[in-house]
């Protein structure tokens, strides 16, 4: 077999994180911090430390060096360092060294470790990026104040309101009901009815299936008007979530039935789920997936999940994201991990004589930046 070429030389030059959340860029426990490094919402068990985890591993491989560090510093140095520096400078620095070209935040949280976000302008002045904003469809809908009779009208105007300056919107039906959503848009009687009983209930958290299967119908309108694609989250995320509701082949039935719209559905992170979402997006033209923060929390294994991904998802369907919330650090992780995973897969594809040298850069281009910029006309 010939020698392995060097991941370093498959370059990905520009990357656009087509899914991110804004950062805190105040000062945070140390115990806060680490929290931020796992998908739970819960305190780890005795004994036990996000940063004793293949994220944690990759917070000391990547970003250590951003301030000043040799890579693997243990986890109380980093934190000693990083108290030294404040906030501020190391959350610049970090984002800085993520090397960013544009951000698509989703603005549908606002608050991390009982935090705020640092608003989209003070985080595009830190990352150096164009920085836009994704719209959350049920954050939206919980505004609308109309009766149960107006109810449906009112959500499609909001959220018509809010995309027009957006580059897309995001549903977070997986965390809310699962993703098994009908093909059949529900009947207006349901909806009407479905929104008397969420008002009357206090309004809240937005969790009827009926409201949310009207709310992703309603996007799917509003988006064929305005030329928008639609975010969906699946796959792995907090304990509000159930996993095996979150397979995305639970959409298929929707995919179907939306797919004459022409509005591309975008799935995000997927694992461990992938596969399913690579499926989808090889069988479905409107179908687009990422691998998102399962590149940063699969540590070593990224090379080796993206193959997986890769195996079917057509090169020009599948893009690059973060998925970074809360912590600078998992923007620059999340990048560096994406670099390294792909960089490594298509030098192992390049050495078995799968592809050249040149098919490998372009594919690096494509997944980086170059389909994010097509399929949201950047």
């Amino acid at each position: 077999m010939a020698a392995r070429p060097e991941a370093a030389a498959l370059e990905v030059a520009e990357l656009v994180d087509h899914h991110c959340h804004s950062v805190v860029a105040v000062e945070l426990a140390d115990d806060a911090l680490a929290g931020l490094l796992t998908e739970s919402d819960r305190p780890p068990a005795p004994g036990c430390s996000p940063f004793d985890s293949a994220i944690g591993l990759a917070v000391r491989r990547w970003c250590p060096p951003a301030l000043g560090l040799p890579a693997h510093t243990p986890a109380a140095d980093y934190l000693a360092r990083r108290r030294e520096l404040g906030a501020a400078e190391a959350t610049r620095r970090l984002l800085v060294a993520a090397g960013l070209d544009t951000c698509l935040v989703d603005t549908g949280l606002t608050a991390a470790a009982d935090r705020e976000l640092l608003p989209l302008t003070e985080l595009a002045e830190a990352t150096g990026a164009v920085v836009r904003e994704v719209v959350r469809l049920e954050t939206v809908a919980e505004t609308v104040t109309a009766g149960a009779e107006d109810w449906p009208r009112a959500v499609g105007e909001a959220l018509a309101a809010a995309a027009a300056g957006a580059v897309a919107v995001k549903s977070v039906l997986a965390y809310r009901h699962g993703l098994a959503a009908p093909a059949e848009r529900p009947a207006r009687t349901a909806v009407v009815a479905a929104a008397g009983a969420w008002l009357h209930g206090g309004r809240g958290r937005l969790a009827d299936p009926v409201l949310l299967h009207h709310l992703l119908w309603t996007a799917v309108d509003v988006c064929a008007e305005l030329g928008l694609p639609i975010q969906l989250h699946t796959g792995f995320g907090d304990p509000d979530l159930t996993l095996h509701r979150a397979d995305p082949s639970l959409l298929t039935d929707f995919v179907r039935a939306a797919e004459p719209s022409g509005v591309p559905l975008v799935l995000l992170h997927a694992y461990p789920y992938h596969r399913q979402a690579a499926w989808l997006a090889q069988a479905f033209p409107t179908v687009y997936t990422d691998l998102g923060l399962t590149a940063s929390y699969t540590g070593p294994r990224v090379a080796a999940v993206l193959g997986e991904m890769l195996e079917l998802a057509p090169f020009g369907k599948l893009l690059f994201s973060t998925d970074a919330y809360g912590l600078p650090e998992l923007f620059l992780v999340g990048t560096a991990q994406f670099r390294q995973g792909l960089g490594a897969l298509l030098a192992d594809w390049q050495a078995e004589g799968a592809c050249s040298a040149a098919d490998g850069q372009r594919l690096a281009r494509m997944i980086g930046a170059d389909n994010a910029r097509r399929l949201y006309a950047l």
